[in-house]
């Protein structure tokens, strides 16, 4: 930020009016360079033609022009005109400042920026000499022009606009334009807030035709009002009007060098409108006041200029801008079409979750190809309009590129995670022998190798897009999916270490508690130490293959060892149930009470002592029991110390699962054992009574004596002969297949259906010879008929054994007739 200070003459004389100061004709400009003089006042460089806002504002006020001491009674005036208008030459005679003007030899800018500096004579007034509009050095870049007269508009409580008077009624020749735009972009900034007005003080210039003051005057209110219609206002200000915001006043000035003594003359007058505050056109009024103090007046030009440099809506294009933004976009719209066109035939398959293999080549070079046009047409326009169109038809086609690469990179990132989850668990279980690390390692690399080759085809040098974050989420979903493969195979080891486990402990279990001695309990538990040691190392491998942590290995040796432990329960359980425990006590009964020491079967004599041996047998046995109670744990290492090693889950009942009969199931698989052992004592006794029994020898001598004579009657008689030979023929076939039984059951089943046919007849017969006599003994045969039914129901029930299927329905029992001929069948039956 610069600023420049510069000592110039003071034209006053040592009275120190303003009318000497102002000589009568041209000879003043020459006067004024002959004239010693002495400094008075600093102008100060406010804002330079860079837009920079001075910071020496502050000490310029306070010290050089000492207006900090003045509180509220100040005011700010500007100027506002075409360059080389003479608006520096008006400040100066109006308010004795000293404000560069034009050199006569040369037509060219004199005013650059804005110029601050306090008017003479004790005038506590700070003057703005602003930039002048539609200088050639700024060309069509009016940037500034606008800044600098919103600017001046904010915080000036005058606004002089200086123009010629053959410019009015001109639109750009009175800047009508850039009235506009700053009242607009006014409006938008500061017309809520204000609170008072702003006096636009129009000077005519060079007025020398005979058309009068308020003709011009008029129709610059007309041009105003057309304006301030037109303007695009803020919706809270739509009702607003011109005279809320302004007031105008309209003075007019003749030609300096055709009438100098009248443009004097009249320039004073308009001096004491500034100075004299009974002149009735006196402009300093209340209403223009803007309530800053002068102190603080430094800050509140800075803060309203920097909100003027920001509003972009005094950024307006020239007309080489406009045609460059205009032609530019017309090219990108045709650029474009084709790249479209390449990008939409593939999108459908994009969306629809293919891969596209060629998606990258077809959009890069479509991309090549829409680039190609655009700058083949456009780069000779405006450069700078050229450039920002391109970056922004850059940013058009990466946008859409990268809409269709991102969804392509998400199809691939599920695919490569379904593939990945697929794949993983078909070859753990197609190969359940080889590595987890080894199987998943390859599988994950071939994967991601086929992702990131999805991505590298999608590259473009220069986009400001990447997928690194789609590369990162890849990587975490494939732990992810790692984690779960690796839970699954360490379920599925734990399933085969206990299938592999239960069937040695099984084995082991059914061959100790087969043969129930001391070393029952030790060789069980010895066995399920050993079946958890050969598990626990082959666990340990698969979970360093499958890289599962150290600090998670704990909780799966928990979860295999409560799994062993509970198959060694089911297995025991299986052992000791009612009908396993009752056999081998019966098994432990009968090798005692049945064999001997050396193992031979007992044949029991009359002089053994049966029922010592059974008694002392039978206790040995029921001594057993007690000892498929309980799980005997004393002589395991694991579990004596399973609390101290944490070998089960914490929460798992270890204690319960030790029962295995409790005492209400041992009474009664007691009881049971004693009936069946008294079944086997009987039995004994039996065998022993059988021994004993046999036929004498004078029996058997008795019989041939007295048989003699009919063995030989049998024996010469050929009838008798035949007849015996099929009878002992039919009995020793009948015998040697086991038929006795259906033969019996056959005979009894013919002999009741011959008797209830010969029962029905005589009923028949008795009922119609003796009615009477059958009325009077039918209670007394009561209970001879219903003995006489019971044993024909026993007899029908014989037949339907056998398969005769009329003997079941033959004959109605006598005690199911309710007529009278069924009393009478009753006492039959009795006789």
């Amino acid at each position: 930020m610069s600023s420049y200070g510069q000592q110039v003459p003071d034209l006053l004389h040592a009275n120190g009016g303003f009318a000497d100061t102002v000589p009568s004709g041209p000879q003043h400009y020459q006067g004024a360079k002959d004239r010693s003089s002495k400094p008075v006042f600093t102008r100060l460089q406010l804002i330079d033609q860079d837009q920079a806002f001075s910071q020496e504002l502050t000490a310029y006020m306070q010290k050089k022009w000492r207006l900090f001491e003045n509180g509220f009674n100040y005011n700010v005036v500007s100027v506002f005109g075409s360059q080389s208008t003479g608006k520096s030459t008006l400040l100066n005679r109006l308010f004795g400042t000293r404000f560069d003007v034009m050199n006569d030899a040369q037509r060219q800018q004199t005013t650059r920026g804005i110029w601050a500096d306090r008017g003479t004579d004790g005038m506590p007034v700070l003057i703005l000499d602003v930039e002048g509009t539609d200088g050639r050095e700024r060309g069509e870049n009016q940037d500034f022009e606008r800044k600098s007269a919103l600017f001046s508009l904010a915080i000036s409580e005058v606004l002089i606009v200086n123009l010629w008077e053959h410019t009015v009624g001109l639109y750009n020749g009175a800047n009508m334009g850039l009235l506009k735009t700053v009242m607009e972009v006014n409006l938008q900034l500061f017309g809520a807030q204000r609170e008072n007005k702003t006096l636009l003080y129009f000077v005519i210039r060079d007025h020398v035709s005979p058309t009068p003051l308020s003709s011009l005057a008029k129709t610059l209110k007309s041009d105003l009002e057309r304006i301030w219609d037109s303007l695009n206002k803020p919706e809270e200000l739509k009702e607003a009007r011109l005279g809320d915001y302004f007031d105008m006043q309209f003075e007019s000035l003749p030609h300096l060098l055709l009438q100098p003594d009248n443009f004097e003359r009249l320039a004073l007058k308009l001096r004491n409108q500034f100075t004299d505050k009974a002149d009735s056109g006196y402009v300093f009024r209340q209403a223009y006041k803007r309530r800053v103090p002068a102190d603080g007046f430094p800050h509140y030009a800075e803060s309203v200029w920097e909100k003027v440099v920001s509003n972009k809506d005094l950024d307006l294009p020239t007309q080489q801008e406009l045609l460059a933004q205009y032609r530019c976009d017309e090219i990108a719209a045709v650029a474009i079409g084709p790249f479209r066109q390449a990008v939409d035939s593939v999108r459908p398959r994009v969306q629809s979750g293919q891969i596209v293999d060629e998606l990258g080549d077809l959009t890069r070079v479509a991309r090549e190809q829409a680039l190609g046009d655009f700058d083949q047409q456009a780069a000779r326009y405006h450069t700078e309009v050229y450039k920002k169109k391109r970056a922004a038809f850059v940013q058009t086609l990466d946008g859409e590129l990268h809409a269709v690469y991102l969804n392509q990179v998400k199809n691939a990132l599920a695919l490569a995670a379904e593939s990945f989850a697929s794949q993983g668990q078909k070859r753990l279980e197609e190969n359940p022998e080889m590595e987890f690390a080894q199987t998943v390692g390859v599988l994950r690399r071939d994967v991601v190798k086929k992702f990131n080759a999805t991505v590298e085809a999608l590259e473009i040098p220069g986009v400001p897009w990447t997928f690194a974050s789609e590369v990162t989420q890849l990587e975490m979903q494939l732990e992810t999916i790692t984690a779960k493969l690796r839970k699954a195979e360490m379920e599925r080891v734990l399933k085969v270490l206990r299938r592999e486990a239960r069937d040695v402990l099984s084995e082991v279990i059914a061959d100790h508690l087969g043969n129930p001695d001391d070393g029952m309990w030790p060789g069980v538990m010895a066995g399920f130490d050993a079946a958890c040691v050969g598990a626990d190392a082959k666990l340990l491998a698969r979970m360093e293959s499958a890289g599962v942590e150290v600090g998670a290995r704990s909780a799966l040796y928990r979860v295999l060892h409560k799994a062993l432990w509970d198959d060694t329960v089911e297995a025991l359980r299986e052992e000791v149930g009612d009908q396993m425990v009752l056999l081998k006590l019966r098994t432990a009964l009968e090798d005692r009470f049945r064999y001997d020491a050396a193992g031979l079967p007992r044949v029991w004599k009359p002089s053994d002592d049966i029922d010592t041996q059974f008694s002392a047998a039978r206790a040995s046995a029921q001594a057993l029991l007690p000892k498929f109670g309980k799980v005997d744990i004393r002589k395991s290492i694991k579990l004596r110390n399973r609390d101290e090693d944490g070998f089960f889950p914490s929460g798992y009942d270890f204690t319960r699962t030790l029962v295995l009969i409790t005492p209400a199931r041992a009474r009664e698989v007691s009881k049971r054992f004693s009936r069946e052992a008294d079944a086997l004592y009987l039995e004994a006794k039996r065998s022993m009574v059988a021994t004993q029994s046999q036929v004498p020898m004078w029996m058997i001598a008795l019989l041939v004596f007295l048989g003699w004579n009919e063995a030989m009657t049998v024996l010469f008689n050929p009838l008798y002969l035949v007849l015996v030979a099929m009878l002992g023929g039919t009995a020793f076939v009948i015998h040697s297949l086991g038929l006795w039984g259906p033969v019996f059951r056959a005979a009894n089943g013919m002999a009741g259906m011959a008797n209830d046919q010969v029962h029905h007849f005589l009923v028949e017969a008795v009922n119609r010879t003796e009615p009477v006599k059958a009325k009077r003994t039918m209670s007394s045969s009561s209970l001879g008929a219903n003995s006489r039914a019971r044993k024909g129901s026993a007899e029908n029930i014989e037949m339907e054994a056998l398969g005769s299927g009329s003997s079941g329905s033959s004959s109605p029992s006598p005690m199911m007739d309710s007529d009278e001929g069924g009393n009478v069948r009753a006492s039959f039956g009795a006789l």
